[in-house]
């Protein structure tokens, strides 16, 4: 094994926490703050065409003013369905249709709420941390094995373990911003 199969592993581990990283910022940036986002909406699945699909799929959304989601069907058949899904959803939301569209008013958080939901985004950070030491120890334990087979030496071993400690480290440091960014929106720090 050389520098260059060491470096190779330091790029997959990089790319596998990378795509953790972005699940758990989709998974934070769908908790509810009190404003209106319409990636609020994006877990919404809506049963159409005997399929389930993503309502950004079915539907153009937006947002006129701060407590207000907009769905505007691509097909006015869908209403139903689309009202249907948003008030299964766990989002505790309550749409209007009005015939044409539907209205999906954002109420206010109670700071009861805003705690729960924080509490919530803590415990996805932590999921998406220990997801990225899970990384960490696989890569780990290659490296150590590697050792063990002879096919690299203990200065390049200390390397490459310090090397995926960094990336660890790095990975781990984004998520913490994450969770304080979405803490200040929720309570407003």
């Amino acid at each position: 094994m050389d520098f260059n199969d060491i470096k190779g592993m330091s790029a997959q581990i990089k790319t596998r926490m990378d795509t953790l990283i972005e699940h758990v910022r989709r998974e934070i940036a769908a908790v509810r703050t009190g404003r209106a986002s319409v990636n609020l909406l994006d877990g919404v699945q809506v049963e159409a065409w005997g399929s389930k699909m993503p309502l950004n799929q079915v539907a153009s959304l937006s947002v006129p003013e701060a407590a207000l989601i907009v769905v505007q069907p691509f097909d006015t058949s869908l209403l139903a369905a689309i009202e249907r899904a948003v008030r299964l959803s766990d989002l505790g939301l309550n749409p209007q249709s009005d015939g044409k569209s539907i209205r999906v008013p954002i109420p206010s958080l109670t700071d009861d709420r805003r705690k729960e939901l924080s509490r919530h985004v803590h415990k996805q950070a932590e999921e998406g941390r220990n997801a990225v030491r899970q990384v960490r120890r696989d890569a780990n334990d290659r490296i150590k094995k590697l050792l063990k087979d002879a096919k690299i030496s203990e200065d390049e071993e200390r390397r490459a373990l310090e090397q995926v400690q960094k990336i660890t480290d790095e990975h781990v440091k984004l998520i913490d911003e994450v969770q304080k960014r979405k803490d200040a929106e929720l309570l407003g720090h």
